[in-house]
């Protein structure tokens, strides 16, 4: 399976993967996955639990060595120079890897140690934007607290790249909006560049640039937001077509429903076929589609 459209040269990237690859014992986590993600740009990454989204970014936080291919951050090895490269980093996870016995006060103070870039005032600005009291521990946060306690730490360095892996997970819908608007006010205020995985694909068709769609560790398709969506369109037919014409059928009733490439003449089959009614595809229409062809 595969639909590729152009994605940006390795000139312009901030990240740049060629060719990996990685097995665990039978099973492919990521098979030959070439991507570039030009700086300024929020790249969306989607896919099926198990597609290969976090093995993926272990390899660009340099915390997984890789079995073939090649992997640069700002230029450099991100397990080789891993110092340099993390020091210019943001990571916010669904884990979110927050110690349970400290105090936001006392998180932002700890963290803030580490980056001589750190920013006191901005790290302020953040927690009262997020409606953060200082003096309440880690372990007695919200879902929604810890997650934006996990984006204050990854943001306060004001880092080049913000590494984001489904961070909205679990997360009520305000929770998740305050967590975008400020994903999108740093990209938009700074230049910042963001990897996001998520599995939400109204977040990634809101705040994306590029998206890619990783499905059984191969990346399916991949290109800017705009061309992506334009490049398909959903059909209406009163019969099915020829499963190789089409990115995906599925009956709905008397007709059947088809995700096919825009630039198809709207006829299908030998007899020619024309569709009853069309509309531009969504995201979600895409995804379903590449995550059910084999």
């Amino acid at each position: 399976m595969s639909e590729q459209l152009p994605n940006s040269s390795s000139a312009d990237a901030v990240i740049s993967v060629m060719g990996l690859s990685c097995h665990y014992k039978r099973t492919t986590a990521l098979d030959d996955v070439t991507l570039h993600i030009p700086k300024g740009s929020v790249f969306g990454l989607v896919g099926e639990n198990g597609a290969g989204k976090t093995t993926l970014i272990r390899h660009v936080l340099g915390l997984q060595r890789p079995q073939k291919g090649t992997v640069s951050v700002f230029g450099l090895d991100p397990l080789a120079e891993s110092t340099s490269v993390l020091a210019r980093v943001g990571y916010l996870s669904e884990t979110r890897d927050l110690a349970p016995w400290m105090t936001v006060a006392e998180m932002i103070r700890f963290t803030g140690a580490f980056y001589p870039q750190w920013d006191f005032d901005y790290a302020e600005e953040l927690r009262k934007q997020f409606d953060l009291d200082p003096t309440a521990k880690i372990s007695t946060l919200s879902q929604g607290q810890l997650a934006k306690s996990g984006l204050l730490a990854a943001l306060a360095h004001r880092p080049e790249l913000l590494v984001l892996d489904e961070p909205s997970s679990g997360l009520d819908p305000v929770v998740r909006r305050d967590i975008l608007e400020a994903i999108i006010r740093t990209v938009a205020e700074e230049g910042r560049t963001v990897l996001f995985s998520s599995h939400l694909l109204d977040e990634i068709e809101r705040v994306s640039d590029f998206v890619g769609f990783l499905h059984a560790g191969k990346l399916a398709l991949t290109g800017t937001m705009d061309d992506v969506k334009a490049g398909y369109k959903v059909f209406t037919l009163a019969e099915e077509p020829p499963r190789e014409e089409v990115l995906s059928a599925e009956r709905r009733g008397d007709v059947w429903e088809v995700v096919a490439r825009r630039s198809c003449d709207g006829s299908f089959g030998d007899n020619g076929a024309k569709p009853i009614r069309e509309r531009a595809a969504s995201l979600e229409d895409i995804f379903v589609g590449l995550a059910s062809r084999k």
